[in-house]
């Protein structure tokens, strides 16, 4: 930590957290620094958990929209006051709102296309967390991580009504680059079926030349085609992917708020874990579905290469 201590101030602040899991670990968290694409509820529970624990980090936000009536329904981190809004970005009210959680967390917004940066740039963090952008874009922000010399901590998460999951690569694991690029037929009977609908509705989005969410049931039969495209190309029995699962993927794309929460705060905590170096972190895909209330932790990993 280049020989910087915690000060009086920090040490008072987080005395509970720093019993829990040391000063070192602490002092971690303390000049760690995030990136963060794509403001919203999902992500807004990331910072909920994470800014509470940590001091002093810098958080860019890269995606600039204005506020809308979908993300007033799921990100607490828009004032209620419709006139505060006026005039700002959607992330630049949710920078207000998080130095009011956490005064000594420095947050701060950079505009621009994310996909277009050099793989330098991301050499300023220590943890990558995307959301809302196209798999093709989530592959690249990734390879580009992979390629700095130093370890960043790459998360895509995403909500899509009562689902949602998380995507881990912490690079130092064999099994992290494979994830996505594993054969159905090779993955064991016990993974999710979220999984594999999940895989379709993102082949669907990134075929059509849509933006993560935009999709609805008139696109049902051309998604439950393509299904069946993939399942048959994998050598996969159809009864993987339910049309039924999928129906409630396309007709629900929204963030659900309480889905939000558990998923937000689950990919907070293994933010905290990342950096702090304490616990052991999701093994690569953690899915979540509100309508059985589990959430599973997914190997997705090459069962050829070790682990």
């Amino acid at each position: 930590m280049n020989g910087e201590e915690l000060t009086e101030q920090e040490t008072a602040l987080y005395d509970r957290q720093i019993r829990v899991w040391g000063a070192d670990a602490q002092r971690r968290l303390s000049k760690s620094h995030i990136l963060v694409y794509g403001m919203k509820g999902i992500i807004a529970e990331v910072f909920a958990t994470t800014t509470l624990k940590l001091t002093k980090n810098v958080f860019f936000f890269m995606l600039i929209r204005a506020v809308s009536e979908e993300a007033l329904s799921a990100n607490f981190l828009i004032p209620p006051d419709e006139s505060v809004c006026i005039g700002k970005t959607l992330a630049e009210l949710c920078c207000d709102s998080l130095r009011e959680f956490n005064p000594m967390v420095r947050v701060s917004v950079e505009k621009g296309d994310l996909a277009s940066l050099g793989a330098e740039f991301f050499d300023k963090f220590d943890v990558v967390v995307i959301s809302c952008c196209s798999l093709a874009t989530k592959k690249l922000i990734n390879e580009k991580c992979r390629k700095l010399s130093k370890r960043v901590s790459f998360y895509a998460v995403d909500c899509r009504d009562c689902c949602g999951e998380i995507f881990v690569d912490l690079q130092k694991y064999n099994y992290a680059k494979e994830a996505i690029s594993v054969p159905w037929r090779s993955l064991p009977r016990k993974v999710s079926k979220l999984y594999f609908a999940m895989r379709v509705i993102e082949r669907f989005e990134e075929a059509e030349g849509r933006k993560p969410g935009e999709i609805c049931i008139e696109d049902l039969p051309a998604v439950l085609k393509l299904k069946k495209e993939l399942c048959e190309a994998q050598s996969v029995n159809e009864s993987h992917v339910p049309d039924t699962l999928l129906e409630r993927l396309v007709m629900g794309a929204k963030e659900f708020p309480p889905v939000c929460a558990i998923i937000g705060g689950t990919l907070g905590q293994e933010v905290i874990k990342a950096i702090s170096s304490k616990g052991d972190p999701v093994k690569n895909f953690f899915i979540f579905d509100a309508t059985d209330g589990k959430g599973m932790i997914e190997d997705i990993s090459n069962p050829n290469l070790e682990s």
